[in-house]
């Protein structure tokens, strides 16, 4: 078995409690922009006590004003993302920090290095993969309103990470996924254990304190409900009738790694629904 280091009352593998104390303390240093993406997101290279990694950064400031999200809050939702994924135990979203950095507080997540022999859009189709699956319930938790194909992050171990979950957590039924291949179709026993896991945990467990510092107290009740409903009906979701079902453009790729030189500051946004285009968001 790994060994394990503790936060609080849960209990976390030491390697990725060691990404989370760099992320967390580490000297950031923008490298450059994610040119596609609508927010600000900046690819940075952090350091300290002796160790370096690559990692995303995104500044509050950076963020676009949405109609149906409120200003401010992205950063915080990709964070409660984290920690609804590292709670369940499924290990979908990288390691995740809310920190200062160069252009004010943001979101800082470890970044992920693809397997480029993975075909994304053949991966996004299939019915029988265990980690995909595991996502579609991931997605139907935490009311994901922006599942891309491009989202989707495969390496090369056979693990299957997800990243750009700015627009979660609506109070609101707004899943919009590629992943509808198993609506209607029970829950998995793994997936169940994992609700339960995280039912407990949102009861008065390391998550009761955690999310109230990036969800409003509505939001969390939302969560809970999802959750609860999950548990009582044990069937993936089907999508809403009056909510589009699969986010545009679908098939949106990754953003790669930048060419260009870091800004001198993030750029101003106007307002935008959630709909919108959104790589990187």
């Amino acid at each position: 078995m790994a060994d394990r280091a503790t936060a609080g009352d849960m209990d976390i593998p030491a390697g990725e409690q060691a990404a989370l104390d760099l992320l967390e303390r580490g000297t950031l240093e923008v490298e450059g922009r994610l040119v596609d993406a609508s927010n600000a997101t900046l690819y940075c290279t952090i350091k300290g006590g002796g160790a370096e990694a690559h990692c995303v950064y995104k500044p509050v400031a950076g963020e676009r004003p949405l109609w149906d999200f409120p200003s401010g809050t992205l950063a915080g939702r990709e964070v409660a993302a984290y920690a609804v994924s590292r709670a369940a135990g499924w290990n979908i979203v990288p390691p995740t920090v809310m920190r200062d950095g160069p252009f004010g507080p943001g979101m800082v997540q470890l970044w992920i290095e693809l397997d480029s022999e993975v075909d994304l859009i053949a991966l996004s189709r299939r019915s029988d993969h265990a980690g995909l699956r595991e996502m579609a319930v991931f997605d139907a938790v935490v009311n994901n309103a922006d599942r891309k194909i491009g989202h989707l992050l495969p390496v090369p171990d056979g693990h299957l990470y997800g990243c750009d979950h700015g627009v979660c957590f609506a109070e609101d039924y707004k899943l919009r996924t590629v992943l509808w291949q198993w609506r209607g179709k029970t829950l998995p026993r793994h997936s169940v254990d994992a609700l339960r896991r995280l039912a407990d945990d949102m009861a008065d467990g390391w998550l009761a304190r955690e999310l109230p510092d990036h969800l409003t107290r509505r939001e969390i009740t939302a969560t809970k409900i999802r959750v609860d409903k999950l548990l009582k009906h044990r069937v993936h979701p089907y999508p809403s009738e009056d909510w589009p079902a699969v986010p545009w453009p679908p098939v949106l790729s990754r953003t790669r790694r930048p060419d260009s030189p870091a800004p001198t500051a993030p750029i101003a946004h106007s307002a935008r629904s959630s709909g919108a285009n959104r790589a990187g968001s």
